[in-house]
């Protein structure tokens, strides 16, 4: 299938806003509006494939050339390091990266005075590299579930997570700290792909990059 351009798309809301975005430059996958449990989905007219999977696996697929091109929060790609290109921002699914504790905690503490802390948090890599950067020793608790549990049961007193209104957050006690990155989902491309499939993945680039700028004009 050297003729088709795959795509690897986290499901849920990413998929679907990626596909919509998409649409705007003329691709399309008209089996994708079908109620069905598939993982890949093809129009095979225009020599296009899409693979549904898990946003934390979307670099490897494209990482590893099983997809030309993929769908990513910032956030997935400052954790793991993979060796991709990342032509464009796409500005959508915007949230921030935080590290947060209890409010009883927050009324008295100074981050400036921290110097060994343990923290829960589903990204380890990043939040080691945030506090090596200032000198901090951290003890890394890694969780795939409700970070914000941590501290109501005594698991850890700070937290590193994903916040979009913060409402989570403040119904279980939590207040913000510090914010290490703003996130948005990006677009990534296998570097294999962009010198074998130049002509039609430069197409892509391009045609995105001007959507988002009007959209961005607009709003």
């Amino acid at each position: 299938m050297s003729d088709t351009l795959t795509f690897a798309l986290p499901k849920g809301r990413i998929m679907k806003d990626s596909m919509e975005l998409f649409a705007r430059i003329g691709i399309t996958c008209p089996e994708m509006s079908e109620d069905s449990r598939k993982l890949v989905f093809e129009n095979r007219e225009d020599g296009l494939r899409f693979m549904a999977v898990r946003a934390t696996d979307v670099p490897t697929y494209v990482e590893y050339g099983c997809a030309d091109i993929g769908v990513v929060g910032k956030d997935t790609l400052l954790e793991q390091g993979k060796d991709l290109y990342e032509p464009l921002d796409l500005k959508f699914g915007y949230c921030r990266l935080v590290v947060a504790e209890p409010r009883e905690l927050r009324r008295n503490d100074d981050p400036a005075n921290w110097s060994n802390i343990r923290v829960a948090t589903k990204y380890p890599n990043i939040t080691e590299r945030y506090f090596a950067a200032r000198g901090v020793q951290v003890e890394l608790i890694k969780l795939y579930g409700s970070i914000e549990l941590a501290p109501l049961v005594g698991l850890s007193e700070r937290i590193v997570d994903l916040v979009s209104t913060g409402a989570t957050l403040r119904d279980n006690g939590m207040v913000e700290v510090d914010t290490i990155a703003e996130i948005t989902s990006r677009l990534i491309v296998n570097r294999a792909s962009l010198k074998t499939k130049h002509q039609r993945i430069r197409k892509i680039i391009e045609g995105l990059e001007q959507v988002v700028s009007e959209t961005a004009r607009i709003s």
